[in-house]
């Protein structure tokens, strides 16, 4: 089994978007030296957490200041009490947030579904902000079908009577990942899973998180992020696609890359929507690509 050396935990107060007077929690794992290295921002998917980068936050931080913040609502965030925080855009500001309280004017950012969608907001409205970006599985168009998808998860109850049922949920949940290594499962069990007094054992995440983006009695539309590709085109990207992806279809990385002038892609076979990010193999490109960026001038 690999022993996954612990990140120092950091938490922060941030003011509401939505009610500048008030603040949360975000709680954030760093990994790494934060006083002379390069910093890198992983960010995660929708009900995801930040101990998902463990893996590959324990081989960057070898070389790099890694910072894996638990988005609102998840992990050992707390939930928020208006469900209207729950948004992407409200999410870079708590990066940024964290950043500036940490003196960081400058990262690299590796992004997961939702956690990609944020660094594309990131690349429009802090043009100064990134080195480059990683996209894990997430793109310019995401269709409806794979959207239908996940907002059936939120239909789905996040609370069981024994962990075994929990952990069997869990693995239906997220078969999509493509997880062929029991000690993937176990690590992701450890922090999407927890335990009350009472034998009851839930998920980590708000179910609530659903609320912006996922409405109930409204059809699902595709989403066109296009217009805002032409400011993530200054940067360098990787892609990162999982080969059975109903999020990210190929022709949508083809479209990509046709208008992107520093753009590399790769594919995870046996993987749909998302790669872990937790097999050796995506560890080792991703360490090597952001070095390559960080040696060009």
């Amino acid at each position: 089994m690999v022993t996954i050396i612990e990140p120092k935990l950091l938490h922060f107060d941030i003011p509401d978007t939505t009610q500048p007077n008030n603040r949360h929690r975000i709680a954030c794992y760093q990994w790494g030296d934060p006083q002379s290295k390069p910093t890198v921002v992983c960010a995660h998917g929708l009900t995801r957490t930040g101990r998902d980068f463990d893996y590959l936050a324990r081989s960057l931080s070898r070389d790099y200041h890694v910072l894996c913040p638990d988005m609102p609502g998840r992990g050992h965030s707390p939930w928020l009490k208006n469900p209207q925080g729950y948004n992407n855009t409200a999410y870079v500001n708590d990066v940024a947030w964290i950043l500036r309280s940490l003196h960081v004017s400058k990262t690299h950012w590796i992004g997961t579904s939702m956690g990609g969608i944020m660094g594309i907001l990131a690349a429009n409205t802090m043009p100064d902000l990134l080195h480059s970006l990683v996209l894990n599985d997430i793109g310019c168009f995401i269709p409806a079908e794979g959207l239908k998808r996940i907002r059936d998860i939120a239909d789905l109850k996040t609370s069981y009577r024994t962990r075994a049922e929990a952990e069997d949920a869990y693995r239906q949940r997220c078969a999509s990942f493509g997880i062929t290594n029991e000690n993937h499962w176990q690590h992701l069990f450890t922090y999407g899973l927890r335990e009350h007094g009472s034998g009851v054992t839930e998920f980590t995440y708000d179910p609530a998180i659903f609320t912006i983006g996922f409405p109930k009695d409204d059809e699902i539309q595709d989403v066109d992020l296009w217009p805002l590709w032409k400011a993530v085109a200054a940067v360098p990207v990787l892609v990162i696609r999982g080969a059975e992806s109903d999020i990210l279809l190929q022709r949508t990385v083809h479209d990509m890359q046709s208008r992107h002038p520093y753009f590399e892609f790769h594919i995870v076979h046996e993987s749909g929507h998302a790669p872990t990010l937790m097999e050796n193999k995506e560890i080792a490109l991703i360490h090597e690509w952001i070095s390559a960026q960080v040696e060009t001038p």
